[in-house]
């Protein structure tokens, strides 16, 4: 949660591919020192700095955030948040494989094997961060510092002329117009000359936009690096709320189930035994490869019909049917097991669906802030999943009635945000 709420001023900051691989690396040092813990603090300590890991997810969604356009950027986000979110489930089959290779067929004691284990997903975290260092760019036009370059030239092979903000600048910098030349200090204007268009009717198969239209939309477009003054307007904003709301119920929920779908299994199905329903919990998390996916698509498809809108009201309605489905699982406790998988993978879609749908709005709230609003909206997903196992932790096993108070709180909370606009009043760009 912590890690998650400074990776998003980060983004805004230094980019998003420096702070994705910033998290990647300082996670990696805890997760390979996994094998050096003796006792319970030691463990607690590590497993809260394992959660670095968990704050990768920010920059990954402002990253590709920057890549697409807002007509398939739901899909983008969503997509490759599946597959983070998948990885959950992945896990659970092959750790114990790795566990079972090393003592079987390297002949380590289970006391070592499971130590050396974790050198593993060392080994591929540090790789994938120094790939992501060495082959990749921070934007679709090179370098995070340059990210106005191709807006400025852009605008001017129009013929339009102005200037966006200063940079470095901040989320209030008012826009200044005209094509004054640098004042000398260390600030670089974002100004530039008007062109003539290369040849006449260059631009015809574009839609007509009026100039004063398109730089505005430049404007509000462009990330700049936030100071603390100027982000807590947008931090605290009634559409950061909503989206903030929606994914602590449905990337709360998905945490907290998580955590305690293998014991409910055991619970109700004694017989699947401990490693049966693990493999039947991981199933949860590896329908993100499709549902997560879905729910962003579906919010593409939606916003080319009703605008942002329309992406708003389906995170709102999938939220609704995930209540339902919880409200559903609490009430029945199944203990027939085609039931109860139906149950959960009904609640699944839903759930999965609401996060990708979630973050396909995210692009459109407060675009010159992106970072900013995906860090608190992600953070938000931390606390819901905290939140709902401390209720978890509370009734003990009775694991039923927790799923039904969690499909209340999802009901009630959405219910209580569907009246706010998806993008604040007069904002310029993110439409």
């Amino acid at each position: 949660l912590l890690v998650r709420l400074v990776a998003g001023p980060s983004c805004d900051r230094f980019g998003p591919r420096r702070t994705f691989a910033g998290c990647l690396l300082l996670g990696s040092i805890p997760t390979a020192l996994a094998g050096a813990v003796v006792n319970v603090e030691g463990l607690l300590a590590l497993r809260f700095f394992i959660g670095i890991l968990g704050g990768s997810f920010v920059p990954c969604q402002v990253w590709s955030t920057g890549f697409f356009d807002k007509n398939v950027v739901g899909t983008a986000n969503a997509l490759t948040g599946g597959f983070g979110n998948a990885g959950g489930g992945i896990t659970y089959f092959l750790m114990p494989a790795v566990f079972d290779s090393l003592v079987h067929d390297r002949g380590l004691t289970p006391h070592v094997a499971w130590r050396v284990t974790f050198i593993v997903p060392f080994i591929c975290i540090v790789v994938t961060a120094v790939a992501m260092l060495i082959c990749c760019e921070d934007t679709p036009t090179g370098k995070w510092s340059d990210r106005h370059l191709a807006v400025q030239q852009n605008l001017a092979s129009h013929g339009i002329s102005g200037a966006i903000v200063d940079v470095p600048g901040e989320l209030t910098d008012q826009a200044t117009t005209g094509t004054d030349s640098p004042n000398g200090s260390d600030e670089k204007k974002l100004g530039f000359e008007a062109v003539e268009p290369k040849q006449p009717g260059g631009f015809a198969h574009e839609a007509h936009v009026g100039e004063q239209q398109m730089l505005d939309t430049a404007r509000g477009e462009v990330v700049v690096k936030p100071s603390f003054r100027e982000a807590l307007p947008v931090v605290f904003s009634a559409q950061t709320l909503v989206l903030a709301g929606g994914y602590f119920c449905s990337f709360g929920a998905e945490l907290a189930i998580n955590s305690i779908l293998g014991s409910y299994y055991v619970k109700n199905f004694p017989d699947l035994k401990q490693r049966g329903s693990g493999n039947w919990a991981a199933m949860f998390g590896l329908l993100n490869v499709v549902f997560r996916p879905l729910g962003g698509v579906l919010s593409d498809l939606v916003y080319k019909r009703t605008g942002v809108w329309g992406k708003k009201a389906l995170i709102h309605g999938v939220a609704l049917f995930t209540g339902v489905f919880l409200i559903a699982i609490g009430l029945t406790d199944p203990h027939d097991r085609n039931m109860m998988f139906g149950l959960v993978a009904g609640m699944a879609f839903f759930l999965e669906a609401g996060n990708g749908a979630n973050f396909g709005l995210v692009p459109h709230v407060h675009p010159h802030a992106n970072g900013i609003v995906s860090g608190c909206t992600g953070a938000t997903g931390n606390l819901g999943g905290i939140v709902f196992a401390i209720i978890f932790r509370y009734n003990h096993k009775d694991y039923a009635r927790v799923f039904w108070i969690i499909g209340v709180m999802t009901i009630g909370i959405n219910l209580s945000l569907s009246w706010i606009r998806p993008i604040p009043k007069g904002q310029i760009g993110g439409r």
